[in-house]
């Protein structure tokens, strides 16, 4: 597991105003989380967690959604048996900022921790 300083971050509120990542930053802020990746847009990332069953994948999105009302930074969210697939990226801007980079590092530490 990546140790991240991102984790000791904070979302900030975001707005229209909110700065969009550089590519050369989204690309170093991904070598610092666990294996997330880059959708074919370069607008989102994601990253696709597996579970032995549907409870266990249920528990950890209802922690990623605790996570992300502290925040106040929000992923998409998909669930089935034994996966949840969260995909992020700053809804305000139609692309990637720190917050969303914040926050995938948290929802790692929430795996890490959970293990």
């Amino acid at each position: 597991m990546k140790n991240s300083s991102l984790t000791q971050l904070k979302c900030e509120p975001c707005s229209g105003n909110t700065p969009k990542l550089s590519s050369d930053d989204i690309q170093k802020k991904l070598s610092e989380l666990n294996e997330w990746q880059l959708n074919d847009n370069k607008e989102m990332i994601f990253k696709k967690f597996s579970f032995k069953n549907f409870k266990k994948a249920l528990h950890f999105t209802n922690l990623v959604g605790e996570l992300a009302e502290e925040e106040g930074h929000h992923p998409d969210l998909s669930i089935g048996f034994g996966y949840c697939l969260i995909m992020i990226h700053t809804h305000a801007i139609k692309g990637l900022s720190i917050n969303d980079f914040i926050l995938a590092a948290k929802i790692d530490q929430i795996i890490q921790q959970n293990q």
